[in-house]
C-alpha cells in the first residue's frame, strides 16, 4: 500500500530496528537508563535548552507543558485548528482545569497578534488568569517565518505569557527554512517534538525547555502514568531518527512539491500550491465524492483519508515513483466517473 495519510505511518528501518534491539537500558525512573538520558541530552542540545524529557508521544509532550505553565483555573491561547486544543481530547481541561481561548488561524498559519493581545484577560477576578500563549510549527505544513517569531516572542514577554511551540514538525520547518532548530527554538520556553512522524522513529515525542520547566514536566508525566522504565528501547530509535534522519526530510518536501505539481493537472482538483511548503498537499475536489475517492484509491493500493480537504502527507516511506502511481490511480477515478 501506498500511504499518504499522514507521516506518522512510518515504519522504523532496518538499522533503527537494530540499534533498539542493542540498545543499552537501564531504569528511567530512577534516571539510570543510558540510552534515554543521552537522547534527552541531545535534543535539548540542538534545540539551545537545558533539559529535556522523552515522552509517549505528542499529545502527553504537549500537555505537560500546559500542565507546567498553568495552574488550575488559568487559561491558554491557542489556535482554533491546533494540535494542542483541538486534537488532544480536551487533555488540558479536564485533567488540569485548563481553560483553552482558541483563535483562528491566519492563512499562512500564524495567530493574528493584535487579536492574541485583545484576547488576553485583564487582572480581574472574573476572569480565568491568561498564563500560556501556544503556536504550532509546521502548522498544516506552513512554516511560521521567523520574523513573525521574534514579534509572537515580543508579545508574550510583554504580557508575562509563557511561551510553547507544539513542534511536532519542527525540524521539517528548520529544513524549509535551512536554519538550525535552535534558530526557531531560541524563541519559546518550552517545545515539544515528534519522533515518530518524518524522523520516523516508531514512539516517542520530547519536550524541551529550562531545567525548572522539565523538572516540573516529570511530575507531570508520573501523573500522566508516563513513568517508564527500560525506554531505551525507544530512545535508541529516537537517536537513530534525530542523527539519520533530519536533513533527508527535504526529500520529502520535494516529494510533496513532485506530488502537488502532478495533481494540478487534473481540472477535477484544486491546489493551493503555494501552501506546499513541507511534505502537506491539501486537494479539494471539483467533481466526485470524497469518500468514493478514498474506497476507490484504496481498493487500489493507495490509502487516503477522506475529507472537503483532504491531505496528503509524505514521508521516508514514500518515493517519487510511488507518488505517479498514486496519482494514476486518482486519474483512473475520475476517468471512470
Amino acid at each position: 500500500m501506498i500511504d499518504l495519510r499522514s507521516d506518522t505511518v512510518t515504519r522504523p528501518t532496518a538499522a533503527m530496528r537494530k540499534a533498539m534491539a542493542n540498545a543499552e537500558v537501564g531504569d528511567d525512573v530512577y534516571g539510570d537508563d543510558p540510552t534515554v538520558n543521552r537522547l534527552e541530552s541531545m535534543a535539548a542540545g540542538l534545540l539551545g535548552k537545558e533539559d529535556a524529557i522523552l515522552a509517549t508521544s505528542g499529545t502527553q509532550s504537549n500537555l505537560m507543558a500546559v500542565l507546567s505553565h498553568c495552574e488550575r483555573g488559568e487559561e491558554y491561547i491557542v489556535g482554533q485548528q491546533a494540535h494542542t486544543y483541538r486534537f488532544e481530547a480536551g487533555g488540558a481541561a479536564v485533567l488540569g482545569s485548563i481553560q483553552p481561548q482558541p483563535l483562528d488561524f491566519e492563512p499562512d498559519g500564524s495567530l493574528d497578534l493584535a487579536k492574541v493581545a485583545q484576547a488576553i484577560k485583564p487582572d480581574d477576578f472574573h476572569f480565568a488568569r491568561t498564563r500560556l500563549f501556544c503556536l504550532e510549527n509546521t502548522q498544516a505544513g506552513k512554516v511560521l517565518p521567523l520574523d513573525y517569531l521574534e514579534a509572537a516572542e515580543a508579545t508574550a514577554r510583554k504580557f508575562g505569557l509563557g511561551f510553547h511551540l507544539d513542534g511536532a514538525r519542527l525540524f521539517n520547518a528548520a529544513v524549509k527554512l535551512n536554519m538550525p532548530p535552535h534558530a526557531i527554538a531560541r524563541h519559546f520556553d518550552t517545545i515539544s517534538i515528534c519522533l515518530s512522524k518524518g524522523l520516523g522513529a516508531p514512539v516517542g515525542s520530547l519536550l524541551c525547555g529550562s531545567k525548572e520547566m522539565i523538572k516540573k514536566a516529570r511530575r507531570w508525566r508520573k501523573m500522566l502514568g508516563g513513568g517508564m522504565r527500560q525506554s531505551g528501547i525507544l530512545a535508541a530509535a529516537g537517536i537513530m531518527a534525530l542523527e539519520g534522519h533530519v536533513g533527508r526530510l527535504q526529500e520529502d518536501h520535494e516529494n510533496a512539491s513532485f506530488l502537488a505539481e502532478k495533481l494540478s493537472e487534473l481540472d477535477e482538483l484544486k491546489i493551493e500550491r503555494a501552501l506546499v511548503q513541507t511534505n502537506m498537499v491539501f486537494v479539494g475536489l471539483r467533481r466526485g465524492d470524497p469518500i468514493a475517492l478514498q474506497a476507490h484509491l484504496r481498493e487500489n493500493g493507495v490509502l487516503i483519508n477522506s475529507g472537503d480537504s483532504i491531505r496528503m502527507v509524505t514521508h521516508l516511506d514514500v518515493n517519487q515513483q510511488d507518488i505517479e502511481e498514486a496519482v494514476e490511480k486518482i486519474k483512473g477515478y475520475f476517468s471512470n466517473g
